[in-house]
């Protein structure tokens, strides 16, 4: 990855965000940790890499 995407000057950003979720029908829903709440709720959990 890095041979292709690297470059001196770049940086890689690395970002988790939490989407609370009412209901168990959303993909990936499930009672975790979310850093969002600060607690443990049923949510959806994304990583995001830019």
């Amino acid at each position: 990855m890095t041979a292709r995407l690297g470059h001196l000057d770049g940086v890689l950003l690395v970002d988790e965000t939490g989407d609370l979720k009412k209901g168990t029908q959303t993909v990936g829903v499930q009672r975790q940790y979310s850093g969002t709440a600060g607690r443990i709720e049923n949510c959806q959990l994304a990583v995001h890499l830019s």
